[in-house]
């Protein structure tokens, strides 16, 4: 059978079901089912989630879960947190109780600047380019009024505009490096349109435009968020010892990239889950966190820590390009509830909380590293989702969770445990 379709995007949504189950699926009516089941009820709901990407076949559901206790900067929250992985939102709720004794998080930002820029080729004189550059800055802004006329109401637009000279990394290759502020919005689209604009009054015969965008490397786009306390309020015995080995965790994925990669994919869980849940990209987010973990050339840890006279501290500096108005943020009812539990915070607020959010999920796992083991409570969490795979009842799932209170989990360990549950009875 042919799989390939002309005019698939024309399709009513059912349509597109019932070819797609036709065609891969053997009119399974199974599958069809499983897709339609999770089509919202109300249509005005469900239209808006059809028209957020192309070619809407069905609703693909997260967890939406709060994690409490947060104490950021004297005030209280509760953090909202959009993941699938078991145990991120019990540990982060967990830290968020622990660090609430002991003074809360503090946070701040440092800068919030981002950045656009117009790639070029140029083969021709240097100082000619620089003189055409210098003569056109001006009419830069001009050009860009209209863009940048509501932004720059709300205290953002561009705030500078310079040529770069590429040529050592690539021949004839020049770019015009923007700087942008972008308020309480992420500024994708803002930012995309001022650089077409530039890029338009910019080019001539001899500059030859190759691409204008933004960049999610934002290093300038950055905050930091710590917490601290006594070393003995850190642990409740041998609390030296394990301080120690806590910096030593951190010196060693600060030495050895397998393991920094393992130990930013934990901050990323907490840093993630929040970012999903209120609207903002966190594909953007995890693609300029882990360039500016390789800032130094070498792949290291986001979070540091020290003991110094006899107090612990632990802090996190992470590059956060996220926007609490527009796009997404303003569209989806969860991530306007989201918004609307945190506060309706400005977009330097929501960094705080985000980087919170990472810091948190990263003490997390490198006390249970350096005490118990990842192990033992990550298993204790996925053995309700194992219970369930096997089409455990109620009363099965109940003797299995009381039966491994004590006892090492595995997914072996567990599938015996029940099939022998089965057996007896």
């Amino acid at each position: 059978m042919r799989k390939t379709v002309d005019g698939f995007s024309k399709f009513s949504k059912l349509e597109k079901v019932n070819w797609l189950v036709s065609t891969f699926f053997n009119d399974d009516s199974k599958v069809k089912q499983v897709l339609m089941q999770y089509w919202n009820s109300n249509p005005l709901l469900q239209d808006l989630h059809d028209d957020f990407i192309e070619n809407t076949i069905s609703n693909f559901y997260l967890p939406f879960g709060i994690a409490p206790n947060f104490v950021i900067n004297g005030k209280e929250y509760a953090i909202p947190m959009t993941i699938e992985e078991s145990s991120v939102v019990a540990a982060a709720s967990l830290v968020a109780k622990f660090w609430s004794t002991r003074g809360g998080f503090k946070a701040k930002v440092i800068s919030t600047t981002k950045i656009g820029q117009v790639h070029f080729m140029y083969e021709g004189d240097k100082t000619g380019l620089e003189n055409y550059f210098n003569s056109k800055k001006d009419n830069f802004y001009k050009v860009t009024e209209g863009i940048t006329r509501n932004m720059r109401k709300r205290g953002g637009g561009i705030l500078e505009i310079e040529l770069r000279d590429k040529t050592t990394e690539l021949e004839n290759y020049y770019q015009l490096h923007v700087t942008f502020e972008t308020a309480d919005s992420m500024g994708a689209n803002f930012i995309n349109s001022c650089l077409e604009a530039i890029a338009k009054d910019f080019e001539k015969e001899d500059i030859q435009i190759v691409m204008c965008i933004l960049s999610n490397y934002v290093p300038e786009c950055l905050v930091h968020a710590e917490v601290s306390c006594k070393v003995e309020e850190l642990y409740a015995e041998n609390s030296e010892l394990l301080a120690q080995k806590f910096v030593q965790a951190i010196q060693i994925a600060n030495a050895e990239p397998h393991r920094a990669v393992t130990h930013n994919k934990g901050i990323m869980n907490g840093v993630d889950a929040v970012v999903i849940a209120t609207g903002n990209d966190f594909r953007a987010i995890e693609a300029g966190a882990h360039a500016y973990a390789s800032r130094s050339g070498k792949y290291k840890s986001l979070t540091n820590a020290s003991i110094e006279n006899g107090f612990f501290k632990f802090w996190i500096e992470i590059p956060l390009a996220v926007g609490t108005v527009g796009g997404l943020t303003s569209l989806h009812p969860l991530s306007k509830l989201s918004l609307k539990l945190l506060g309706n915070p400005s977009a330097k607020e929501l960094m705080q909380l985000i980087a919170v959010a990472g810091l948190a999920q990263n003490f997390a796992a490198l006390r249970a590293l350096t005490t118990t083991g990842i192990q033992k409570g990550h298993m204790k969490m996925h053995l309700t989702n194992i219970i369930k795979q096997l089409g455990a009842s109620d009363e099965e799932k109940t003797f299995l969770i009381d039966y491994f209170e004590h006892k090492t989990i595995t997914h072996n360990a567990v599938v015996e445990a029940y099939n022998k549950l089965v057996q007896e009875k």
